[in-house]
């Protein structure tokens, strides 16, 4: 089997699990990494044999001083990839997209950046078909693929009329705890909705969705509360059987003792996650409430991982190796370990 050639712009947060996530794929070689920094995070890089180049010829220089092997630039690395991921912080990958529609190649960005700046915006259980063959999409935030699992199995299952929520949102990154954020105190958005549903809407415009956030002292996760009318009377039992369409949504339960997104992290690092990561979205189920046509829930967002397995099957979409959105999916969520339940 010929490999799609990957190569990740930005070794951050998102970019070293991306990076990851790609040296399991049978599908995909990991050709090199990109950044502007030499500290630990690149000798990291370095330790798991991955192919390391400098932003610019400024960025080798100093990579080198610090002893870390280059193998040249980002003009260089665009010569030998298919495909590049940039995970660069909000606003950079704006200025990097010139110079890969330059050399000609296909690329991914993450919600950071403005839906327009490909014209896509990608989730794989909603609209993988649309992406094949395109030069380019959005994998959307963290918040706003949690949104798009949930609000599209109820839609799938006939059930979604319009949605609201309340999003609690992580103050910072957690390696960035030290640097920021909030302490003591709770900092509502001030703008209604806030960007989340509307961004959802450029997956989906037909989603009735408006979201509030409330940025919270806390760097573990994300929490949303949804307040969704159903198109007719339902039972706990229909909302449950179409969120188990999702195989990237997975119950937890209050009785188990997971009753804070603290102890399912904990859950994850349990079970053995890269960085105690979580791939799904975890839903509690003993929380759900349906009363006539209102259903009511609740869950968790890991915002440093969700994201990950959009972007594999992201890539597989623009190349156009694999059609089928589930065939995708599945093989995604194998190598990566997502699963419905947790044991």
């Amino acid at each position: 089997m010929k490999k799609i050639k990957i190569a990740v712009n930005g070794y951050g947060v998102i970019g070293k699990r991306v990076a990851d996530a790609v040296a399991l794929q049978d599908d995909m070689e990991l050709v090199g990494i990109c950044d502007v920094v030499n500290d630990w995070r690149i000798k990291m890089a370095v330790s798991k044999h991955y192919p390391v180049y400098g932003f610019d010829e400024a960025s080798c220089d100093k990579m080198k001083k610090a002893s870390i092997p280059i193998q040249g630039t980002l003009d260089d690395l665009l010569n030998e990839t298919d495909v590049i991921v940039d995970c660069t912080p909000k606003k950079i990958a704006a200025q990097n997209i010139p110079r890969y529609r330059q050399n000609g190649k296909k690329f991914i960005v993450q919600g950071g950046e403005k839906h327009e700046m490909t014209g896509h915006s990608f989730s794989a259980e909603n609209n993988y078909e649309t992406a094949i063959g395109l030069d380019s999409t959005r994998v959307v935030s963290c918040n706003t693929t949690s949104i798009l699992r949930t609000l599209t199995a109820l839609k799938n299952a006939g059930l979604l009329l319009k949605a609201r929520a309340t999003l609690l949102r992580r103050a910072t990154d957690p390696w960035e705890s030290h640097l920021g954020g909030i302490m003591n105190t709770l900092v509502p958005e001030k703008d209604i909705p806030s960007h989340q549903g509307p961004d959802a809407q450029s997956v989906d415009p037909s989603l009735d969705v408006i979201t509030t956030a409330v940025k919270v002292p806390e760097t573990l996760s994300h929490l949303h509360y949804w307040n969704v009318q159903l198109t007719r009377n339902a039972t706990k039992e229909e909302v449950l059987e179409a969120f188990q369409k999702s195989s990237r949504i997975a119950m937890v339960e209050y009785s188990d003792g997971l009753s804070a997104n603290n102890t399912i992290k904990e859950l994850m690092l349990d079970l053995g996650r890269p960085y105690g990561d979580m791939y799904e979205v975890a839903l509690w189920k003993d929380m759900l409430k349906v009363q006539g046509n209102e259903l009511f829930y609740a869950y968790v967002v890991d915002n440093q991982a969700i994201v990950i397995p959009e972007t594999i099957d992201a890539i597989r979409a623009l190349t156009g190796i694999e059609q089928n959105a589930t065939q995708s999916i599945e093989k995604t969520n194998e190598s990566l370990g997502i699963k419905q339940a947790y044991y």
